[in-house]
């Protein structure tokens, strides 16, 4: 979500955010973030020591100047200082990207003699001035860097360096300027004070502030934007240590983390009624099995059920078997990284599908002696089972019991379950 967003939610960005300078000047320190960051993940304009491999692997040269790059995590050199051009300042010339050719390559600028004059005068052009003013503010103004000497914008890409830039996210220059992954804000703002800059400390101190309560959107204009990034956000393709494929979920092979207590064993999973589970799995299955059965025999003249039974029968075979099987297969074409929750869907119609089969054995067994009987006595032992296991596994539910490591041990019902225990030192 962008920086606005998070600062208008309590306890969000504005815990960071409250009390900096508004307006940013010379001599403002301040993280910069791709405000759509359509490359997929939020990150923060990056610089480090390392510089650009002389060859890349494709046989073309770079300037081996200093990289700079977007970091997806929060970090000392995510901080920018906003200053007249000197030292190693803010860089793009006349070279290709590292990974996008067609792009210019950024730099932070090393002097090594050559001819090769840096190139680091940018332009600030505050895109949303008309709404909220021409000064540059923190978080509320969307920007762009455009390069002095070539004309091209400051752009996250959205694409992976390899090794040699750890994996971080690649940063170009771009001629086509008026698009989204050229549109940057200002997240985190701060001024050191210094004797020479006692001054400017003053005036940015009695300049106005962020405030100290969250940003206020609108209701429509979060919820847009939350739906324009779940429609249009593109999907990660990175493996996650919780990460699952769909021929997993019928049976949970995989639970997923969400929290863990600091100062316990306490911690909160996905993590479904195994009970539940796989007798709504063998429900789906079975419901099928039995619907094929009815149907050989039927062509070969054996009514097993009446008209209204049958019509029944097939209307919650349409209903439920079709609906998870419609929720269910096309996670099969689906490329991006899964995880269990992307199931839970599906785990409806196998709940209303084992009551379904239930019930229809308890209606058939009404031909038979024994049957009704031995169906009431396995429904209540299901029942009983569903209780004990929903028993002991709510503490991964709830999340409020301290567990010693032997306890998460024994609740391990399957060797593909992970929870997790601290290590006590």
């Amino acid at each position: 979500m962008t920086s606005a967003f998070q600062a208008s939610l309590e306890g969000g960005l504005a815990a960071l955010t409250k009390g900096q300078p508004l307006h940013v000047s010379f001599g403002s320190q301040i993280t910069l973030r791709p405000t759509y960051h359509t490359g997929g993940k939020p990150c923060w304009l990056h610089s480090h020591a390392h510089v650009y491999p002389l060859r890349y692997s494709d046989g073309r040269g770079s300037s081996h100047q200093q990289q700079v790059t977007c970091y997806v995590f929060k970090d000392i050199n995510n901080w920018w200082i906003v200053k007249h051009p000197d030292s190693r300042a803010l860089n793009s010339h006349d070279v290709a990207a590292p990974i996008t050719p067609q792009n210019q390559e950024v730099t932070c600028y090393i002097d090594y003699n050559v001819t090769m004059p840096a190139q680091n005068l940018w332009r600030v052009e505050v895109i949303n001035r008309d709404t909220d003013g021409h000064k540059w503010q923190t978080i509320k103004s969307h920007i762009r860097l455009v390069h002095v000497n070539t004309s091209q914008a400051l752009k996250s890409t959205g694409k992976q360096l390899p090794e040699w830039g750890f994996h971080q996210l690649e940063i170009s220059t771009d001629r086509i300027i008026n698009q989204e992954a050229t549109v940057w804000n200002v997240e985190e703002h701060r001024f050191t004070k210094s004797v020479e800059k006692d001054q400017q400390a003053r005036e940015i101190a009695q300049s106005e502030m962020i405030p100290l309560e969250p940003t206020h959107l609108s209701f429509w204009t979060k919820f847009t934007e939350l739906q324009l990034k779940m429609l249009m956000g593109k999907a990660e393709e990175m493996e996650h240590k919780y990460s699952t494929e769909p021929i997993e979920w019928p049976f949970m092979d995989k639970n997923v983390a969400y929290w863990m207590s600091p100062n316990s064993n306490a911690q909160i999973h996905l993590l479904g009624n195994p009970v539940i589970w796989y007798l709504g799995t063998l429900s789906v299955f079975g419901y099928s099995a039995l619907l094929v059965f009815y149907l050989l025999r039927r062509r070969r003249g054996w009514f097993d059920l009446t008209t209204g039974e049958w019509n029944h029968f097939v209307f919650i075979a349409e209903l439920l078997i079709g609906g998870y099987f419609l929720h269910y297969l096309p996670f099969f074409l689906t490329d991006s990284t899964l995880f269990l929750h992307s199931y839970l869907p599906c785990v409806i119609f196998k709940i209303l599908a084992a009551t379904a089969l239930i019930d229809h054995l308890y209606v058939v067994s009404h031909r038979f002696p024994v049957l009704p009987s031995t169906v009431k006595y396995v429904t209540v032992g299901i029942i009983l089972c569903t209780i004990y296991s929903f028993y002991k596994l709510s503490v991964f539910t709830y999340g409020g019991t301290d567990l010693t490591p032997q306890q998460i041990t024994d609740l391990m019902w399957r060797e593909s379950w992970d929870f997790l225990i601290h290590v006590r030192v």
